[in-house]
């Protein structure tokens, strides 16, 4: 979630700006059938059907409440020290599963290209390598004066320029007038780390929000994660300060706000060495996050966090009881009741551990950024702990120029040849294709189910019937809408065309059966696609379906926002995350409506089924027709090429909402498209990386 203050393009610009025009992909305005009128003229253009618009975001609170109260139970169990400590040991291995497994330590090949001295301090600039290849750039502020000092690792939010924002040189400067050895580095995708450069050095795809979901999302295809790499450069920032003399190793400490708050919560939770943090506007829970309808940015989502039992506040209970301030803000939208009740979670914990004193929580009265009043509690904190300094309050600052403050020659590590998250992102799916054994038959099948992560079915799915809505120039002149309900409170959406008037269930047979699997809307598609009309002129017996699965159509999104459903920071994007966050993949789930359906279909005595998909609804297509025995034949138009054609561009145009997680360790789309050799596979126009591409 970006600092609100700071970012060049705001939370509201991400939601909107990037649009429909950012995925390549265009569709009508939805809205809701009430308000579409009964009544138009022949030619008027129809509105597509959305009557289920609030059914994903209540799917997923129920999911999170769910998790929540059986996390709340583990915790109100807690009753002794033992059980206490027994609970961090849990929570530590907890979140190495969600953020593991690291690399192996490398040479860091640190250099400090320029140092320039002022009053109480001087200013390091620093480059190192957090990996090979992959340069960090940094500012050393080192006080002059009692050496060593404590250390303090600072970690930046969503500023375009980084470590060089006025609110972030605040916090360093401040530290190291009062005795501290700061290092303050800039994050993957802000100030001197461009990953999509262009000739220019100016951001291909936007600096920020823009480029950590661009590259982020793309990572969970090769099973990484954009937030490991992130802590991964804290981690070694710290490897690099207690590599300088200045520094006391017994007293470290980490700091940051909104994305760096970020990155200060997930450390307190990886990162053992520790001695003291302060985590600045964005401990909340992820609760309060999805029912306030807030997305936030790839690094900020972990994988399986939810599955595990994992919130805000377990990342913090890791370095129990070391002692740790929580920064938030009366007015932040990180809702403050949430970071209240991360804070009553915590002291009990620290209280069992006979270390209440050791956790302390300040709000202050302004919105999100890291203000002087939260820079001042943090430095308290810091104070109490290391007795450093007895200052209340911030001393008089000097705010450096962009320019003073910057390591590389011509501002970015591009100009420098650094490597891109996305270079690693390409070899690791090379690597992967070069020793993925070739699946086929039941193995195949076992694995693409596996790696869905799809949940058991069972019986005959209960389903509504919907009022007929008239006048939707459908290619027959009635239509019948079925709410297949594929899991409790969700609904595929399904549409049965027929040559006469029909209210109720639907008629037994034909064996034969075509269902048509959307890629935007059914409703706008069973007007429009040629495909649909393709596919009755071929088979005027079989009985013709048409399909809406999760998140699609008659159950679109009208959340985070308006219209924010094709943006990279909308609803879509939104669920997605929640889906690898509770380790069950957004399109496995779409998988498994579609499932659902043929066994409703089945129960109809359609037993033989050609199964066809466009677009996103073509990757659950090949999916469901991979793994049902009912499918006979299949039709994609515009399905994605390749997993590894994904990740190995890039500037890709897929939304997180199409991408599995892991994939690319266990098997590839082709894989699925030569098993559906079997079943008269017909593709029609594939994508490959930019719908509209081959």
């Amino acid at each position: 979630m970006p600092d609100s203050t700071h970012l060049q393009v705001s939370r509201r610009a991400a939601l909107h700006a990037a649009g429909l025009g950012t995925l390549g992909l265009a569709l009508p305005h939805f809205a809701s059938a009430a308000d579409s009128p009964k009544a138009k003229a022949a030619d008027a253009p129809l509105v597509p059907l959305n009557r289920f618009p609030r059914m994903v975001q209540e799917h997923f609170v129920r999911r999170l409440r769910d998790v929540e109260a059986r996390a709340n139970q583990r915790r109100d169990a807690l009753q002794t020290k033992a059980d206490a400590e027994a609970y961090v040991r849990d929570v530590r291995a907890r979140i190495q599963q969600s953020f593991g497994p690291w690399p192996e330590k490398t040479p860091l090949n640190a250099r400090v290209t320029r140092t320039v001295e002022r009053d109480t301090y001087r200013i390091e600039n620093v480059i190192f390598e957090s990996r090979p290849g992959f340069l960090v750039t940094a500012n050393l502020y080192v006080p002059k004066g009692r050496l060593p000092a404590p250390g303090v690792v600072g970690s930046c939010g969503h500023s375009a320029t980084g470590k060089a924002i006025d609110a972030y040189q605040s916090f360093a400067q401040g530290l190291a007038r009062q005795g501290y050895v700061v290092l303050l580095f800039d994050p993957i995708g802000q100030g001197e780390r461009l990953q999509y450069a262009d000739e220019r050095l100016k951001s291909r795809v936007g600096v920020g929000v823009q480029e950590h979901l661009h590259a982020g999302n793309q990572q969970f295809l090769v099973g990484e994660f954009l937030g490991s790499w992130r802590a991964w450069d804290g981690i070694r920032a710290l490897d690099y300060l207690l590599t300088r003399p200045e520094v006391d190793p017994r007293h470290v400490g980490i700091t940051g706000n909104s994305g760096g708050g970020t990155m200060t919560t997930w450390l307190c939770g990886v990162e053992p060495r520790w001695t003291m943090a302060a985590p600045s506007c964005f401990v909340t829970t992820f609760r309060r996050n999805l029912e306030n309808e807030l997305p936030a940015d790839t690094e900020q989502c972990p994988p399986r966090a939810l599955a595990l039992g994992l919130d805000h506040a377990d990342f913090i209970a890791a370095m129990a009881p070391k002692p740790v301030v929580l920064l938030g803000k009366e007015k932040d939208y990180f809702d403050a009741r949430g970071i209240e009740e991360a804070f009553a979670r915590l002291k009990k914990l620290y209280r069992l551990l006979g270390a209440e004193e050791n956790i302390s929580l300040f709000i202050g009265p302004t919105p999100h950024g890291y203000s002087q009043e939260n820079r001042e509690a943090m430095y308290r904190w810091f104070n109490r702990v290391t007795k450093v300094s007895t200052a209340q309050a911030e001393p008089a600052l000097t705010i450096e120029k962009d320019e003073t403050l910057q390591c590389t020659p011509k501002g970015q590590v591009a100009d420098l040849k650094s490597r891109t998250v996305f270079s690693f992102t390409s070899d690791l799916s090379r690597q992967l294709a070069a020793k993925r054994p070739k699946l086929t038959g039941e193995k195949l099948k076992d694995v693409v189910s596996a790696t869905l992560k799809l949940p058991p079915r069972a019986g005959v799915p209960d389903y509504r019937i919907l009022r007929v809505i008239g006048g939707r120039r459908f290619p027959k002149p009635h239509f019948t809408a079925y709410a297949v309900e594929t899991e409790p409170g969700v609904h595929a959406l399904v549409y049965r065309l027929s040559g006469e008037s029909h209210y109720s269930r639907p008629p037994r047979g034909p064996e034969r059966a075509v269902l048509y699997v959307s890629h935007h809307s059914a409703d706008a598609e069973l007007r429009d696609e040629p495909l649909v009309a393709e596919l009755l002129k071929a088979e005027p017996q079989a009985a013709f379906y048409a399909c809406d699965v999760r998140g699609i159509g008659e159950s679109r999104p009208n959340t985070c926002g308006q219209d924010s459903f094709l943006s990279p920071y909308g609803c879509d994007y939104f669920y997605a995350i929640h889906g690898v966050m509770l380790d069950e993949p957004y399109v496995g789930r779409k998988t498994h409506d579609l499932l659902r359906v043929l066994d409703w279909l089945a129960a109809q005595g359609h037993t033989e089924v050609h199964l066809a998909g466009k677009g996103w609804g073509a990757i659950p297509t090949a999916f469901a027709a991979l793994l049902s025995a009912s499918v006979k034949q299949v039709t994609l138009k515009n399905a994605l090429t390749s997993y590894a054609t994904l990740a190995e561009t890039e500037h890709y145009k897929w939304p997180l909402s199409a991408l599995l997680p892991d994939v690319l360790k266990h098997f590839d789309l082709p894989d699925c498209y030569g098993a559906l050799a079997a079943k008269q596979l017909r593709q029609v126009e594939p994508w490959g990386a930019v719908p509209g591409k081959a």
